[in-house]
């Protein structure tokens, strides 16, 4: 089942995170078995050049390419699907208005307002008739609701054609309320549980990054009904378990 066909279903889908710019991360994500990644430009050094080259090999793993765009910008969006992605991560949609941008910015007319680019996405413009459908059918469009006003507005954003399911930004999301990165305050919980049960309401899936790399963290996001889910980050699997077998090592030492 595609990824589309499953956040259509509100079918369960775990993927993770990017933020090397190494195509032997992607590599290494695969073994784990994880159905997709997204390739974090927002956050990171990477640039596009390189996004397309990790475009390439999350594909060529057999994974779907996702993109988190920089920004909610005609020109970005547009740069990385023409090189293929699968689908973007918009951040900051804290309205009705931004959703509608950003469909706007990924489909074609007359569902949206994208310009045409005969590149990697088209098959070098030899698909761009197959490439036009598959838009239509498979495209994947992920909005981050990390701000207090997304989630006042949660049941506008909601109800935008084109938008496929939503991913809370926890971090950003507290940062709005004036609690940075304290996700067991009352008034940041209750936020989250607002946007989990409306996406609930109008059957759209929710999704959560869950960065730490305990699995119990991403279970308990399962059991609150999240059903697009990012398990950590390519360098917390790193760091972790190069710190855990350190820290156990130096223990045995003493």
């Amino acid at each position: 089942m595609s990824l589309k066909n499953k956040l259509k279903n509100n079918n369960l889908t775990i993927g993770s995170w990017i933020m090397m710019n190494d195509p032997m991360s992607v590599e290494v994500m695969a073994l784990a078995g994880f159905e997709w990644l997204v390739i974090d430009i927002e956050h990171t050094s990477i640039d596009l050049f390189a996004t397309e080259n990790l475009i390439r090999t999350i594909q060529a793993n057999n994974m779907k390419a996702l993109v988190r765009v920089s920004k909610n910008e005609e020109v970005i969006i547009k740069k990385v699907l023409d090189m293929g992605a699968d689908g973007i991560v918009v951040p900051m949609v804290c309205s009705k208005d931004d959703a509608l941008q950003a469909v706007n910015y990924a489909k074609y007319p007359p569902d949206g307002k994208r310009g045409v680019g005969i590149y990697r996405a088209s098959g070098y413009g030899t698909k761009f008739e197959e490439y036009k459908k598959w838009v239509d059918e498979e495209l994947v469009i992920i909005a981050q609701i990390e701000h207090i006003d997304a989630v006042n507005n949660i049941d506008d954003i909601l109800q935008v054609r084109g938008i496929d399911g939503i991913i809370l930004g926890p971090y950003d999301l507290s940062s709005s309320l004036g609690y940075p990165g304290e996700f067991e305050r009352d008034e940041v919980k209750k936020a989250i549980q607002k946007v989990l049960d409306q996406s609930k309401e109008h059957n759209i899936p929710s999704g959560f990054h869950v960065v730490d790399t305990d699995p119990a963290k991403l279970q308990i996001k399962i059991n609150q009904g999240c059903t697009f889910l990012a398990y950590g980050i390519d360098y917390f699997f790193l760091r972790d378990a190069a710190m855990n077998g350190m820290n156990k090592i130096k223990e045995g030492l003493k």
